[in-house]
This record gives C-alpha cells, structure tokens and sequence, in this order.
C-alpha cells in the first residue's frame, strides 16, 4: 500500500474508532491480566489507599488531626482526582515505549491500517478504567473514615460529568504529546508521564492555593488547565466549601468551564501538529523500530 493511500486509510473515521476499541480492550488486558482477579481487586484497593494515607499522615501531623476542617476537603478531593492526571498522561506516552521496547510492534503498526494517534489514546483508556477505581475508592474512605464532607444529594451532577469528560479529553491530548516526545526518546525515561504529572501537581492547585505559590510562579498555574479541571470538579461536589477559596471567587462555574474548554482546545492543536512532527522526525531518523534497552 503507497503511503498516501496508507494516512488516507489511516484518517477515515471506521480505522479510527476501530483503532481506538482494539487498543483500549487491549490495554485492559495488559493492566488486568498479570495475576489472578482477586489479588487485582486487592492491588486495586492497597494502592490508593496508600497514596491517600500519605497526605492524611501529612496533614495529621501539620494540623493535629483537624480533619473536621473544610479544607481538609479541599485538599483530599483535589489529591484524589489528581490519581486521574498520571494514569492517563502515563497510559498513552508509556504505550509508545512499552510497543517499541518490550512487545517490538510498533514498527508493525506503522505498515498496517491503523491511526496511531487513536491506537495510543485507546491504551491509556485501561488506565483511565485504573483510575476511576482509585478516585471511587479514595473518595469513598475519605467520606466514611475521615470526614471529607461530600453528600452524593447535594453534587451538582451535570457540572461534574461535563467536566470530568472535557478533563479527561484534556488530559489525553497532554499524554498524545508526551508520546509524540516518547518518539524520540529511549526507554530509559519511562518515567516521562509521571514525571510530567508530578512537576504539574505544584502548579495546580491539587493540595493548595495557587496564592501559597511565589508571586512569580503563580503564572503557570493559571496556564495549567489541570488547575481549572480541578476547581470545577470540587465545586461540583462541594460548591461552598470549593468556593470559599481565593483562587477562582471571581469567576462562576460557566467562565471556568469555557476556559477549560478553550484551553483543551489549544492543547489539542498542538498535540495533533507536535506529534505529527515528532512523527516524523522518528520516521527519519529510523527510531520506530530501534530498540533502545539493554
């Protein structure tokens, strides 16, 4: 197949979607068949709630165990929704390393009718699936067990689907870049998503303010979409204590969600051109089928 045939092919919409159920199916199978169903719901349990226990401890020691306070609410929900920044930047840039690297069939792809980008996008959904167990099971510990004042009644539904569903697009675009960038790289920075996740956690609002920032770092957190994602999806859940906040008092959910939205659309420019690049740039220089391990 020429190669003007092959992107035509690649671009109708049936290769995409099919593209994107076959490779979500089997990044679910690559998460979830490493051990038996049991010890899978059992790792699925431990881990977040280890993660959690980190910050509880943390913030136990710093406030002498005032968890009744709101911003005790603050914090945790915006810790566990952040369980969804590293799971799907991750899922789809470490997909570029882990089919060149360990299965070796990325340069196969490449020759076959598949859209990459869609491909990449349907492997970090398995992640995306990890996640939501996570944030479900966080939440749910920190409502029975810690105070966090969440009443699933009072939730204002449709704000929190809206944004949950354009955060969760914004978040794919930002891992499509990141694995436009895994092109290039060799396996030894398999840790490009959560590196990524982790400097962004400063600089979003997660577990404070944007104010408690130095003045001159404050800016990235006002460019940082996470930041806007984060804020609607409290208020979303527990409007008055989100709102009661500096950061954001001016703005109403309406102005947060259309700056959500314009700036997953930019991220989403940049991801289709900067991983077309990075594309090519690894297409020129032989790196789809290089093996860069030992």
């Amino acid at each position: 197949m020429q190669s003007n045939d092959l992107q035509t092919t690649r671009n109708n919409p049936s290769v995409f979607s099919r593209s994107f159920r076959v490779a979500a199916w089997l990044g679910w199978q690559i998460e979830s068949n490493w051990t038996d169903p049991f010890l899978f719901a059992i790792y699925s349990i431990i881990k977040p709630l280890a993660g959690a226990a980190i910050l509880v401890v943390m913030y136990s020691v710093i406030t002498n165990g005032n968890f009744a306070d709101p911003i005790f609410t603050y914090i945790y929900l915006g810790n566990a929704f952040y369980l969804y920044v590293g799971a799907v930047m991750s899922g789809i840039s470490w997909a570029v390393l882990d089919d060149r690297e360990h299965y070796k069939t990325l340069k196969y792809m490449y020759v076959a009718p598949i859209n990459i980008p869609a491909y990449l996008i349907g492997r970090g959904v398995a992640k995306f699936l990890v996640g939501s167990i996570s944030v479900f099971i966080t939440i749910v510990f920190g409502v029975l067990f810690l105070h966090v004042d969440v009443d699933p009644a009072a939730i204002i539904w449709p704000l929190f689907i809206i944004s949950l569903a354009i955060g969760v697009v914004m978040l794919a675009m930002m891992g499509l870049i990141l694995a436009g960038v895994s092109l290039l790289i060799v396996n030894h920075v398999w840790f490009i998503g959560d590196a990524v996740a982790g400097a962004l956690f400063l600089f979003s609002g997660a577990i404070f303010p944007l104010e408690v920032l130095p003045v001159w770092l404050q800016p990235l957190g006002y460019i940082n979409p996470i930041t806007y994602w984060l804020e609607l999806l409290r208020r979303a859940m527990v409007g008055s204590v989100a709102e009661a906040f500096p950061t954001f008092q001016n703005l109403s959910n309406q102005q947060l969600l259309g700056i959500l939205i314009g700036l997953t659309i930019i991220f989403g420019i940049i991801a289709r051109f900067l991983f077309r690049y990075c594309e090519h740039v690894a297409q020129e220089r032989g790196l789809i089928d290089m093996v860069t391990n030992y």
